[in-house]
């Protein structure tokens, strides 16, 4: 477990952490969120709809009108519309929580969804697509660099692990504004960050090196943001069998002057059984760790890729 210092904080949908605020009085306890992840980040706890003065239990809401812009009425009572003061609520919010690293929003939900939340005509039939929660809405438009994701998406062993990423690294981020941005601090960030951004996106891993390789006198408080949100949107792709296969190929590489012929065999065979899915991630890691272990390389300890997240979180075993 994480000393409590070093927990980064994650805004949750409250009824996820168990707490008996729905519409009809009950919960959406996640296990994942409220029993494992509460070893590794402190939780605060939102409900929207309850903030805003909606009882509970209540009349349920639901999203009405143009899916781009939507309303939030009554199901029952048509003039009751907190469309405002949910969206009020999310910029608040999104002001006040500046020290989160991640948002976990309950799926489907008028005020929380994040994608593909129902949206009905006046005549009671839904449209196509759907919308998005008012409050989410309001909140994501603040905060466009933030890992944000859906519950139920979380159940995805690979949406589970790249969002966890995106976390740390967002964590990570925050750290290094905390010590003030310098050009060095930029390169050795984006050295660190180096594999994991070839195993999530190898374009972009090009684009942001010669962003900073182009940095020159550019203010780094300034060119600072501008990388950060690169990052993040390349690390929101989810990696592949196929490059994470190239990432380990490259590790390995560091490897061949320091080890014998039949390691350097079992870790192309092991490397290989994980790219035909034979074997998950954390195979070909572990024996590659194993020798780095034996063989260090000051380059290679210092990369994000080897350990993004803590190890008895157990999420590369599952991918």
């Amino acid at each position: 477990m994480l000393p409590p210092a070093a927990k980064p904080k994650i805004a949750i949908s409250a009824c996820l952490m168990g707490a008996e605020v729905r519409y009809n009085g009950g919960h959406k306890a996640s296990r994942l969120c409220s029993q494992i992840l509460t070893d590794y980040f402190d939780f605060v706890p939102v409900c929207p709809e309850v903030a805003i003065g909606l009882g509970i239990p209540r009349e349920p809401i639901r999203l009405v009108g143009d899916p781009a812009q939507p309303e939030a009425v009554g199901t029952v009572d048509r003039y009751l519309n907190v469309t405002r003061p949910l969206a009020d609520f999310g910029q608040r919010m999104a002001a006040d929580l500046v020290d989160i690293c991640g948002y976990i929003f309950m799926q489907k939900s008028p005020s929380c969804g994040l994608e593909r939340v129902k949206v009905y005509r006046a005549n009671g039939t839904t449209l196509d697509g759907g919308g998005r929660g008012i409050y989410a809405q309001a909140f994501c438009a603040l905060h466009p660099d933030l890992p944000v994701e859906e519950d139920g998406r979380l159940n995805d062993p690979v949406l589970r692990e790249n969002f966890l990423t995106r976390v740390f690294a967002y964590s990570a981020w925050q750290h290094l504004l905390t010590e003030g941005l310098s050009r060095r601090g930029l390169t050795d960030f984006h050295s660190r960050y180096k594999y994991l951004l070839m195993a999530h996106n190898p374009v972009q891993y090009k684009t942001l090196g010669a962003l900073l390789g182009n940095m020159g006198r550019s203010d780094p408080q300034e060119l600072g943001p501008h990388y950060f949100s690169e990052l993040m949107a390349a690390l929101k792709k989810c990696a592949t069998r196929r490059t994470h296969t190239n990432v380990l190929q490259h590790l390995s590489g560091y490897l061949k002057q320091a080890i014998s012929a039949e390691d350097k065999q079992e870790v192309q065979q092991v490397i290989g059984q994980y790219h035909q899915g034979i074997v998950p991630l954390v195979v070909p890691l572990t024996l590659l760790k194993h020798h780095f272990r034996q063989h260090p390389d000051p380059y290679i300890a210092q990369q994000v890729y080897l350990q993004p997240h803590p190890e008895n979180l157990s999420l590369r075993n599952a991918i």
